[in-house]
C-alpha cells in the first residue's frame, strides 16, 4: 500500500461530475488498484476509484504548472472510463508498505449467526436459489455467501449486522472480481443486514446491488413482533 499526504485537488468525471477543492489529504493507493482520498475526520473516503483501474502520472500543462501544480495523476476505470484527475501541489509524505495477506474480518456472534441462518434459508434472498458455499474465496477475501441462480449466473451476498457504506464497497470489490470468472458470471450482488443505513442503501442501489433487511429473530424461529402476512 502506498500512502501519500499531499496538498491536492480532485476532479471526478463519469456518471456525474464532482470536485474536491485544494486541501491537504491522505491518498491511499492499494495493491488491488483502489485509489481513495481521506480527510482527518470521518472514516469513509471523500472520493475513490475502485479496481480495475490504472494510475498514470502526467506532467502538468503550462497553466496548471503556473498555478503551482507539480504533477498530475490520472486514474481511469478500465471498464467504465470514469476518471479522476488529481492535481498535486505539494507532497508532504510518500511511503509504501507491504501489508501481506490479511485474514479478513472476524464476525461477532450475531453476524456469524446471520450468515449461518441465511445459508440455511436462502429463500430469504430469492426463490429457487441454491447455496454454492459459505465464505467463497476470492483474491481479496471471502464472500459471505455465493448462491446459484437457476436462471443463470450467481448471486454474491454480503451479510452484516449493521450495513454501512464500507460494506457496500466491500461487496462491490467482490463483484468486480467474481464477474471476471466465466463460470460464475453474470454475478448479482445482495447486501443483507439487520439494519441498512440510508446512505448505504442509496450507494447500493446506484451500483445495482439489491438490499435485503434481515429479521434475525424470525430467522431463528422466534416471534420478532414484525407484522407478517401469514
Amino acid at each position: 500500500m502506498r500512502l501519500v499526504i499531499a496538498r491536492c485537488s480532485v476532479d471526478y468525471t463519469g456518471r456525474l461530475k464532482t470536485h474536491l477543492p485544494l486541501a491537504t489529504r491522505l491518498i491511499m493507493v492499494k495493491a488491488d488498484g483502489t485509489v481513495a482520498f481521506h480527510r482527518d475526520v470521518q472514516h469513509a473516503p471523500l472520493n475513490w476509484m475502485s479496481p480495475p483501474c490504472t494510475l498514470r502520472v502526467e506532467e502538468p500543462d503550462e497553466d496548471a504548472a503556473g498555478a503551482g501544480v507539480i504533477e498530475q495523476w490520472r486514474v481511469t476505470h478500465t471498464k467504465t472510463g470514469d476518471a479522476l484527475l488529481v492535481r498535486v501541489y505539494e507532497i508532504l509524505h510518500d511511503s509504501s508498505h507491504e501489508l501481506g495477506v490479511d485474514p479478513g474480518l472476524q464476525k461477532d456472534g450475531v453476524e456469524a449467526d446471520l450468515q449461518r441462518l441465511l445459508a440455511e434459508q436462502v429463500e430469504v434472498i430469492g426463490d429457487d436459489l441454491t447455496l454454492v458455499r459459505r465464505e467463497f474465496p476470492t483474491a481479496i477475501g471471502p464472500v459471505d455467501l455465493l448462491l446459484r441462480d437457476p436462471a443463470g449466473g450467481t448471486v454474491a451476498v454480503e451479510v452484516k449486522r449493521r450495513g454501512d457504506i464500507d460494506g457496500v464497497e466491500q461487496l462491490t470489490r467482490y463483484l468486480e472480481l467474481l464477474g471476471r470468472d466465466p463460470h460464475l458470471a453474470p454475478v448479482r450482488g445482495v447486501f443483507a443486514a439487520q439494519e441498512i443505513k440510508p446512505q448505504a442503501r442509496v450507494l447500493a442501489t446506484d451500483r445495482g446491488i439489491r438490499c435485503v433487511t434481515l429479521d434475525y429473530e424470525g430467522m431463528k424461529g422466534i416471534e420478532s413482533g414484525v407484522p407478517r402476512l401469514f
